[in-house]
Order: C-alpha cells, then structure tokens, then sequence
C-alpha cells in the first residue's frame, strides 16, 4: 500500500571522503557477507584512502634500490645500508619527519593513523622486519618510498624468511602507486623467488616500471644485448604481448663510466621522474580505479561462494566439497556464461583451491540480490558522481602546490647551457647572433617593404626546409614579436633559426622563451613573457 520512497543519492563535497563513504556504506558490507577478506585482501582502513602515494622498490640484491632512494631524496636516511652484498634484510619505509629517526614495525602496525594495521596478520617475524625511517627531505611531503629486501638466487632464502614473503609483496603492491623492478645490468639471472614475487604482482601491470640500472658500465654494444635478453626474460614471466617499456640508466650521483650513452640516459631519467613526479596528481585517480577492481572482484567471489553454497547436498559434504574444489575450473566457465562475466575479472583458480579448502561450504551465505544491487548502484552511479569531482581537485592541488613531487631529484639543476631551442639560455648575448650575419645576407637578397619582408616573400626561403606549411606558420608567428604580419632583420634570422632547431628534431614550443626574443624587442610591450 505504502511504497518505500528511493533514498536520495549522497552528496560528495570531497573525493576521498566519498571514496570512505561508499566503500562503508556499501561494498564493506558485501565484503564481510562473502568472506572476501579470507581469500583475497584485507578490509581497507581510513589510512588507505588518505595516506600519501607510495612508490615501492624491488628487485634481487644489489640491484641499487637503497642508492635510488638515496639519489631520489638527495640524503642519507636513518637505517640506510649500501653495498655489494644483500644488505636490506627488511622492508623499510622512508617518511617525511621534522627530525630524523626510526619506528619499529611493531609500533607501526598498531598506529591506527598510519596504513599498515593490517599487516600484523603476516606475524611477528615480520613485524621484527618491518621499519620505517623518517628524514626531513622536501620529496617525502608528497610520496612516501618503500625498500624491500634483495632477493638471492637458489631456494633457501625463501624458506629462512620466516613469514610469507610473496604474501606481503602482494598486500604492498595493492597499495602502491608505482612498482620500480630494478635490474643489474651485470645480473640478469633471474631467481625462482624473483620470477613467483613478479608473479604475484603482475595483475598490477598498470603500475609496474622497469630500470635497467647500472648501465653506464657498459659499452652501446653490450647494453643492446642486454637490453634485449632482459625484455624477452620479462616477457615470459609478466605474460603481455605487449613489449614492455624498459627505463635504462644509472640511478646514483656518481661519474659515467661509459659517458657514450650519457644523452640516452638522461633522457631515459627524465621520463621515468616526470612519471614519479605526477603521482600527487593522480593518486585519488588511483584509488578510485583501485576499488572498481575490487568491487568488481568481490562481486565475482560472491557468485563463486554462493555457488558453492547451493550446490552443497544434505549428506555427502565433504566428498561434493572436494568434487567441487578439484573442479573449480569448470564452476568458474558456468558462471562466466551464466553471469556474462569476464575471464579476466576471475581469480586465480589455484589460490582460490587451496583458500577453500580451510571452509565449510554449508556456512556459506546465499546470494543476497539486495546487497549485490547496492553494489552496482554504486558503480553505476556513486563512482560517476565522484569522478565528475576530480577536475576541481586536481585545480586545487594545482594552485595549492599539492600536484607534484618537489625538491630533492626532482629539482632539476643544469647547467645554464641548453640544446635545442634551450640554446642560449643564460648567455650574456643573443643565441641567434652567432649565424644573423648568414641569416642577414639572404634578408637582404628578398623583397622588402618598408625594411621588412612579407610572408609571400620569405615564403620560398623558409619552405626549403621541407617543414609542413603548419609548422613554418606557427615560426612565422612566433617570429613575428610585434605581430605586425611582417619580419624585420631581427625577427627574420629569428625564424631562421627557429627553422633550424626545428629541422635539428627539437621541439617549437607555443611560446617564445624570454632568451629568444630580438634585443630590440625586450623593452617593449606585447612580448611573450
């Protein structure tokens, strides 16, 4: 008689408020219901939605993860140990603090404010391996930076751990932002426990960034071949059809030993920093993807446990139990079909064998169509409202500051000498002086009106750099600093030499840099600042 009235649809002033908000309210629920904690992640706490980014560091031993760090802050931290042999025997956090010191992991896990409550589940000998670092370094107001133990090659550093290694990889890198996989130009080898810790966190594909360090103790040739056997090694064991971006380089602040390729690594460093350097900017972006994922996965693991459920007899439990565990497989291709869901949403059918072999299929709960229709009202229509919010915080961030990694590395000191269209930055005198009196000559050899050339009559002279007509028009406007539609002398050995950066394969940029424009000019008004 009386029809229940539809709940309005929040109101979001905050992206990561709502992110708290609706995971509460409506996937925590549905978690809990299903036992998505005790096969796949932990319930997500406060901390995880507000903590910093996190960049997290792996790879075998003496591969230079420390020395990263180091090089990316620009000073040595508390607990920092660098050399040849394994010498991070834990998993170390390097924060930002006032004054530096060290937190044991103990203390860590029971910090409710901090993200890594959920880590007492892997033990107190984890714990007693766990630590954070914390140094006042400018880098660490704006990510956080995660150092994992080396890894040795043969199978009894898997064994001495003492906790399940590939377990906490696994529970870091769904919090991470970026997964740096350092390699050892001189080691390759991968070992078994590298190849099962790539393994465990290759469904964050996304995330994952490769270095090839150490490579300037290698000539073109040996790097190329090295370069090679590492991509065809990744390929196997990450599973992509895809040729995986490699960053190659030598990630510490000392001499070149092959200066050769010291053009390539610079670049090579500059793309991978760029990349760091936005995280800031796209962590909320991050985490709102993060629980789609996990929404979409808990949604599958409550069709598999309520299959589970339905298919269990009143005699015989145990016998249909272990039938169904050994056929999970084909359990796993009913519900695709039946559910239309994805392959790829699915998790692994072994790991899933062997967590299910701890349950009582009978306790299982039945599928409840209410809470699931909870869940995708809340992809549907939450997560869109959310996302329209993004753009406004990312201009705050923006003008706040808040939208990039500064300081340490990320400062980026050079020389005040340039390439390109940087050339003569810093210079006392005109860059383009250096070649006006070639420019000046074929000036001269044109059709002027007034001391000046037109368009139609610097057209053949520029057009014999074979560079698009788009290109040259948007020189030509660059040159042209008083906008009167034509060039003088100064504005014409301007464009000339805009024309040979371009052809040189620079960068035009849309405005005109202040150590570019005419001396005559830079009194005036109207020029690009």
């Amino acid at each position: 008689m009386f029809s229940k009235k539809a709940k309005p649809p929040a109101v979001f002033d905050d992206v990561t408020d709502g992110l708290k908000s609706i995971y509460k309210e409506h996937l925590l629920p549905f978690e809990k219901e299903y036992k998505f904690h005790d096969f796949h992640s932990p319930m997500l706490e406060d901390p995880d939605f507000d903590g910093k980014p996190l960049v997290m560091l792996m790879g075998q031993y003496s591969t230079g993860k420390t020395t990263f760090i180091r090089y990316l802050i620009e000073k040595d931290f508390p607990g920092m140990r660098i050399g040849p042999e394994p010498t991070t025997d834990t998993f170390h956090v390097v924060d930002y603090g006032e004054e530096d010191g060290k937190i044991p992991g103990n203390v860590l896990a029971v910090d409710t404010k901090k993200p890594f409550v959920q880590l007492k589940q892997f033990g107190g000998t984890f714990l007693s391996r766990f630590e954070c670092s914390t140094t006042k370094s400018s880098v660490l107001k704006s990510v956080s930076l995660l150092d994992t133990p080396g890894i040795l090659a043969g199978e009894k550093q898997s064994l001495n751990r003492g906790y399940d290694y590939v377990a906490v990889l696994k529970w870091f890198a769904e919090r991470a932002d970026r997964i740096i996989l350092l390699f050892d130009a001189h080691k390759l080898d991968i070992s078994d426990e590298f190849k099962q810790a790539i393994e465990s966190i290759r469904e964050h594909d996304d995330k994952i960034r490769i270095c090839l360090n150490k490579a300037d103790m290698m000539s073109h040739q040996q790097l190329m071949r090295v370069y090679g056997a590492l991509m065809w090694s990744l390929s196997r064991i990450l599973g992509n059809p895809e040729v995986t971006r490699i960053y190659v380089g030598s990630f510490w602040n000392q001499p070149l030993q092959f200066a050769a390729n010291r053009d390539l690594f610079e670049a090579e460093q500059e793309d991978l920093f760029d990349d760091l350097q936005g995280l800031p900017r796209f962590a909320t972006i991050r985490r709102l993807n993060d629980l789609i994922k996990r929404a979409r996965l808990a949604k599958v693991h409550a069709h598999i446990i309520a299959y589970l459920k339905k298919q269990m007899p009143m005699l015989g439990k145990e016998s249909k139990k272990k039938d169904m565990i050994k056929k999970l497989d084909q359990i796993f291709h009913v519900l695709m079909d039946e559910h239309k869901i994805p392959k790829s949403d699915f998790p692994d059918v072994n790991l899933m064998r062997k967590n299910l072999e701890r349950f009582d299929f009978s306790k299982f709960n039945s599928l409840d169509q209410k809470m699931l229709d909870k869940v995708d009202t809340m992809l549907a229509q939450d997560i869109p409202r959310l996302m329209s919010l993004i753009p406004h915080e990312e201009r705050e961030k923006t003008l706040d500051g808040k939208s990039k990694v500064i300081g340490g590395v990320f400062t980026k000191d050079a020389l005040p000498i340039g390439t390109g269209i940087n050339e003569g930055i810093g210079e006392a005198g005109w860059v383009v002086d250096r070649e006006k009196h070639k420019y000046d000559e074929i000036f001269s050899s044109l059709e002027q009106s007034g001391g000046k050339v037109t368009g139609r009559s610097a057209k053949e002279e520029m057009m014999k750099s074979n560079l698009p007509s788009k290109v040259l028009g948007k020189i030509w406007k660059l040159a042209d600093t008083d906008t009167d539609g034509m060039l003088d002398n100064e504005e014409f050995a301007l464009a000339m030499h805009l024309i040979k950066v371009k052809v040189a394969g620079n960068e035009i940029p849309d405005d005109l840099p202040k150590h570019l424009i005419p001396p005559s000019k830079r009194s005036g008004a109207g020029v690009f600042e």
